[in-house]
């Protein structure tokens, strides 16, 4: 009776330890193919509930994305305990899929629209037996971006390169500018509508005390004549916000505006907001 009492306890701790070396490699096999078939879905133009949807870039696998099956939780603080920020997030799940193949027709079928999105940036895969959750993802911030010091400095080279050529705004033209220099109070201004607007969870020149960016910079400490201001949301880059500022004319305008010697900016995270990452920059004139 202890020998088979030995021996049953052997083959439990046997299967225990040893049954998921034989089935993960399998399972990991066939959500690297799923993940593979719908990067390939993505990467050619394609037709999805009435539309023409051009080719979207390819989907990074992500393990802190794969949450178990059948995850009923909040997306957001799931992803945030397993270490991920996500400023956009959309989970799927497919039952009675027997592989890989059988899942991506599933999911094309009936979720054409979320694999094409050009908004998710990772994906994630989990499997159990034949039902499947794919999580897809975008995090707050690029994982180059750094801290609030690199972001400044790459920032305040950012518009000044900008502003060394001569550049059309809309339809106003502006001559090449001379560089702006960093002034420290209209940082702390930046700075500060940055974490207002991504703790308040909303988006505009005018916070809720009813101020505007020349009282912002006026508690900051700063004296100059005149101010301006550009804000962005959802960007995870220093180049990604000023490619939007230069892509809109009123934005550019700020740039490009020779009245404006003086720069301060920021950016601020709260994984909790609608668009996860908050930028500011103003502008000033001594």
């Amino acid at each position: 009776m202890r020998q088979a009492a030995r021996c049953s306890s052997f083959v439990s701790l046997c299967l225990v330890h040893c049954f998921p070396l034989i089935i993960s490699p399998a399972h990991a096999s066939g959500e690297r193919q799923l993940v593979a078939a719908i990067n390939d879905y993505r990467a050619q133009p394609q037709r999805c509930e009435g539309r023409r949807v051009l080719v979207s870039t390819p989907l990074t696998l992500k393990s802190n994305l794969a949450l178990p099956v059948g995850y009923g939780g909040a997306l957001r603080e799931g992803l945030k305990a397993a270490g991920y920020q996500a400023a956009r997030v959309r989970s799927i799940r497919v039952i009675g899929a027997q592989d890989a193949e059988e899942a991506f027709d599933r999911l094309r079928s009936s979720y054409c629209a979320a694999l094409l999105d050009n908004q998710f940036a990772d994906i994630g895969v989990s499997r159990a037996r034949s039902e499947w959750q794919v999580v897809l993802a975008r995090p707050v911030l690029d994982a180059q971006l750094g801290d609030q010091r690199s972001a400044s400095k790459a920032l305040l080279a950012e518009v000044n390169a900008a502003r060394a050529k001569p550049r059309l705004c809309g339809r106003q033209r502006f001559a090449a500018a001379r560089p702006l220099t960093w002034n420290t109070a209209l940082g702390t201004a930046a700075q500060r509508h940055s974490r207002a607007m991504a703790n308040g969870n909303y988006f505009a020149h005018r916070d809720p005390n009813g101020d505007w960016p020349a009282d912002r910079a006026w508690d900051a400490g700063y004296r100059g004549r005149q101010v301006g201001e550009n804000i962005a949301a959802g960007q995870g880059s220093p180049s990604k916000a000023m490619a939007g500022w230069l892509a809109s004319p009123g934005h550019c305008a700020n740039l490009m505006n020779p009245m404006f010697t003086q720069v301060g900016a920021a950016y601020v995270a709260n994984a909790r907001s609608d668009q996860g990452v908050y930028w500011t920059m103003l502008f000033g004139a001594p």
